[in-house]
């Protein structure tokens, strides 16, 4: 079972994705936080359910329309580790800091 870890700017995309909820659906953001943690757990036993994307990394689609995301990560087989790097609606463009990632 892989481990997974999340990139210190996955928080600033959770504090994102939490003020835009806020904002556009009342306030009830927990849920959604939740089932972005629960499909990024998917990772621990298929690390490799992403669809592929530059650079060695990969997509996980969470959810759909507007209640869609995507999840970039990095699985690194050698440590059995995923890690997390960005989180964002699939309505956004790009991620936070492209260069970074």
């Amino acid at each position: 079972m892989a481990r997974i870890e999340l990139a210190p700017e996955v928080g600033e995309d959770f504090d994102r994705i939490i003020d835009h909820l806020t904002l556009h659906a009342g306030g009830d953001f927990s849920a959604r936080i939740r089932e972005i943690i629960e499909a990024i757990d998917i990772l621990q036993d298929s690390p490799l359910i992403g669809r592929p994307v530059a650079g060695n990394k990969r997509e996980l689609v969470i959810g759909r329309r507007a209640h869609g995301y995507v999840a970039l990560y990095r699985h690194i087989a050698e440590f059995d580790t995923v890690i997390v790097l960005a989180v964002k609606s699939q309505r956004e463009a790009g991620y936070a800091s492209d260069q970074d990632v």
